[in-house]
């Protein structure tokens, strides 16, 4: 089996952790060995697995290891995985075993994705690297998601919906068909999003609207 550990000690994290064990439960793959967190002191205790180290652990690590960023934030998430140089590390794809999606030759998903239980996902879809869609996401048809973006869970993201880099989706949005969501915008929980959201901004409501901008 190959060694795997998760970045993140919080809530997510822990969930992460219970996805590779759901995985296993089907085909035996992954040997969980622990949490690296920079937040956390190492050696402690989690669930009855060790804190590692942080990101100088990671980039020190002299063997080959699976390593998943169990980090919201897609800027946070970004910054910390572009700070990781050790050649040594992959970056698997995980997929809850009852996720529904459609043939892999016309679907596309990036190193590090996280895919959990209860998503749908249909035709014609590209999803980027390190991409977190949490519990019960739909994606439409002829979708992009671009790097190190989060969707809370049961997000609806209707066909042809174009999503770039970085965009942060709260709990239960809806995203209607044929929009296009810019760089490192944040999308609130509840928002039905009828119009093309520019980038670097925050948006919430019915329909969502653009309530600040930031960098």
């Amino acid at each position: 089996m190959k060694e795997i550990a998760v970045y993140g000690v919080g809530g997510f994290g822990r969930e992460v952790h219970s996805l590779i064990d759901q995985i296993n439960h089907e085909k035996q793959e992954y040997e969980f060995i622990g949490y690296f967190d920079d937040g956390i002191r190492k050696g402690e205790l989690i669930n009855g697995y060790p804190v590692l180290g942080g990101k100088s652990e990671l980039n020190s690590w002299d063997k080959n290891l699976n390593v998943v960023f169990a980090i919201g934030d897609p800027k946070t998430k970004k910054d910390i995985i572009n700070s990781i140089k050790n050649t040594s590390l992959s970056y698997p794809i995980l997929i809850h075993p009852n996720v529904l999606i459609g043939d892999m030759k016309f679907n596309s998903v990036g190193e590090g994705a996280i895919i959990c239980a209860g998503n749908i996902i249909t035709v014609n879809i590209e999803i980027g690297k390190h991409v977190i869609l949490n519990l019960s996401c739909t994606t439409g048809h002829d979708t992009k998601i671009g790097d190190y973006s989060s969707f809370m869970p049961t997000v609806n993201i209707s066909g042809e919906v174009v999503i770039e880099e970085g965009v942060y989706v709260g709990t239960g949005a809806k995203i209607i068909n044929q929009l296009t969501i810019g760089e490192f915008s944040i999308i609130g929980s509840g928002a039905v999003v009828a119009k093309s959201i520019p980038p670097k901004c925050t948006a919430v409501g019915i329909p969502a609207k653009p309530i600040k901008f930031h960098e």
